[in-house]
């Protein structure tokens, strides 16, 4: 009875869904509160569940669940609470992701951690993607596989015991007491981890960690095919999705944008293109020098996503290091990575540089004819042999418009792979895929990042290709459109509030090809002390962004991203994207990310009415 009450709820909830739960992939952060991700909507959500009311006003009125679709969502929440529902657990309890490896490898990870014994058993067969032999040996993971005709075949184990299953349908499950983990695995929607006990719950922000920085909550449209399957009591279509032209179409756009000749590799978000490079490097590393340290330079304050997760995977991965490089505020690239791979060659380690261009968020561009000849300088080992040479991993999520890979470009000779997020100019914020190409010189380092990227079940998902075929050959333009709104109000910004600092590209840098349409802004403030000034600042800051919200709620929205098609979205990279990021390199400053088609005059005129009350 309580369970046909909930179905009968969903039912209702489903039809009058807030359109932004299926095609939003950023969420308002005025409304948010990263603490209670999750539970603040579900809380709220059950709430209106005991109260019957599932109306579009109410729904609309929900807190934001997460800020990035990536990390979860409206749709994923609410299937991770009917399940919970019918398994009599909290909800918290209940993890969707897009991968059907994922969930295994988070457990792995946590146990590999901790020192603690892991037996993996599961009926039927494994995901196709499931390689033993590279967990063991390039991940380090240790567990015990074995395949059984039930859950009542599984023996008692002095560790953790993981149960995988294929399911056709979304039904209650028994929870035996002896299985820690249950992995149910729906076709190409992807998989739900279920915890089971007590004993097991500390587990949890360490999963949902994983899902955050190394892959993606089941997507919006597929949470929504697990509801429907859900609330109809039917088989979920397992079957294989047609993606060959979606994807041939893909694949050619990226070559045609980037000049590059290797084949691209597209993700379900950049953060998952970026931890298949990391790995796909790390493997190749262990097989080509074995024995010896593997350095990953990132500079502390890119985005968060980026260095949080170079540092998970030198915390869980033997002989590999952080080393930090300073990039903007001051610094110069150049010379950072110049000191830092002298350093490295001294010591006969393996260089693998993280970057930015343009960095984020202070929008700065390294002299990239000094950037090649240092990446590409012969050095010495203190016993004068050859060092390895560095490969260059380039997040151009700012300018995926730029050439560095193809023959004649600055990094042709350098071994460079780019990558940019796909949720940002890619999709015009439409999905969260990402993509990765490599210049001829990496061709044997894409064949092990593409391994990587199967490994973990993290390839761009049908819908996303979809996505990608459509809006990639309109790119360029897009950027152009865009960039043309951002240099016209950054000069407006100058003449009617001299005192900011505005970070963004020179007209010369422009001329290069560098036109992005974002820009961050460094508020004139005052005080007594720098203590006083820096409070002021961060107070304006949120004052600016609540006036555009407010007096522009259709154009303007306090949330994470870029390259969206159309508006303008304003946010504090230090509340945000850099999230995880030591708190001495954080960004208080406002970043504002214009797009192709908004109203330009209404922005400039409640930008003039904020300098009026300051």
């Amino acid at each position: 009875m309580k369970e046909n009450k909930m179905l009968n709820y969903i039912k209702e909830v489903l039809k009058n869904k807030p359109t932004g739960w299926l095609n939003i992939t950023t969420h308002r952060l005025d409304i948010y509160d990263e603490k209670l991700a999750k539970t603040q909507f579900l809380d709220q959500f059950e709430t209106l569940y005991n109260d019957n009311n599932a109306t579009i006003s109410a729904l609309s009125e929900l807190p934001t669940a997460y800020d990035y679709i990536r990390l979860g969502h409206p749709l994923s929440c609410v299937l991770e609470w009917a399940i919970a529902h019918m398994q009599h657990i909290k909800p918290e309890n209940a993890i969707s992701f897009s991968s059907k490896t994922i969930p295994v490898l988070a457990i792995l990870r946590k146990n590999l951690l901790d020192n603690k014994n892991t037996q993996i058993a599961y009926t039927g067969e494994l995901p196709h993607a499931f390689d033993k032999e590279v967990l063991q040996h390039v991940y380090g993971y240790k567990f015990e596989l074995n395949k059984v005709e039930s859950v009542e075949a599984i023996s008692a184990f002095e560790g953790s015991t993981i149960f995988i299953s294929q399911q056709e349908n979304i039904s209650t499950i028994d929870l035996d007491p002896k299985i820690d983990f249950f992995v149910s695995i729906y076709g190409q929607l992807g998989s739900v981890l279920l915890v089971n006990g007590k004993e097991n719950e500390s587990y949890i922000p360490e999963i949902q960690h994983v899902r955050r920085r190394e892959s993606i909550a089941m997507t919006p449209a597929n949470s929504l095919v697990a509801l429907e399957s859900l609330i109809g009591q039917s088989t979920i279509d397992t079957s294989k999705k047609e993606v060959a032209t979606n994807k041939a179409l893909v694949l050619n756009s990226i070559t045609e944008i980037t000049c590059a000749h290797t084949k691209p590799l597209v993700a379900s978000s950049g953060l998952s293109i970026q931890y298949a490079i990391l790995m796909g490097l790390i493997d190749d590393a262990l097989e080509k020098h074995k024995g010896k340290a593997i350095k990953i330079i990132v500079p502390p304050n890119c985005y968060g996503g980026t260095n949080d997760q170079a540092r998970r995977v030198a915390a869980s991965v033997d002989n590999v290091e952080i080393v930090d490089l300073a990039v903007d505020g001051g610094n110069d690239m150049v010379q950072s990575i110049a000191i830092i791979l002298d350093k490295i060659a001294s010591e006969n380690a393996i260089p693998y540089i993280i970057a930015e261009i343009p960095t984020n968020p202070r929008v700065e561009v390294p002299n990239l004819t000094q950037l090649k000849e240092v990446l590409s300088k012969i050095r010495k080992t203190t016993t004068g042999t050859i060092a390895i040479d560095p490969v260059f991993i380039l997040d151009q999520t700012f300018c995926p418009n730029v050439h560095f890979l193809g023959e004649d470009d600055v990094l042709s000779n350098v071994r460079t792979i780019s990558f940019a997020s796909g949720s940002k100019f890619p999709s015009g914020g439409q999905c969260t895929a990402g993509y990765c190409v490599g210049n001829k010189k990496t061709e044997a380092l894409m064949g092990k990042i593409e391994k990587h990227l199967l490994l973990c079940d993290n390839e761009a998902t049908p819908l996303q290709y979809e996505i990608l075929a459509k809006q990639l050959p309109s790119m360029n333009q897009r950027i152009k459109d865009a960039y043309k709104n951002t240099r016209e109000f950054v000069h407006f910004i100058h003449e009617v509030l001299p005192g900011a600092k505005i970070n963004f590209v020179s007209e010369e840098l422009a001329q290069q090809g560098f036109t992005p349409s974002v820009f961050s802004l460094d508020l004139p403030t005052k005080g007594n002390t720098p203590e006083e000034k820096e409070a002021h600042k961060r107070e304006l800051n949120l004052k600016l962004i609540h006036l555009m919200i407010t007096e522009i709620p259709n154009e303007s929205k306090f949330c994470v991203s870029y390259g969206q098609l159309n508006g303008v979205y304003w946010t504090i990279p230090a509340t945000s994207t850099q999230g995880t990021t030591k708190e001495g390199d954080k960004d208080y400053i406002v970043r504002a990310s214009l797009s192709p088609t908004m109203d330009l005059e209404l922005h400039k005129k409640v930008f003039l009415d904020f300098v009026r009350t300051i």
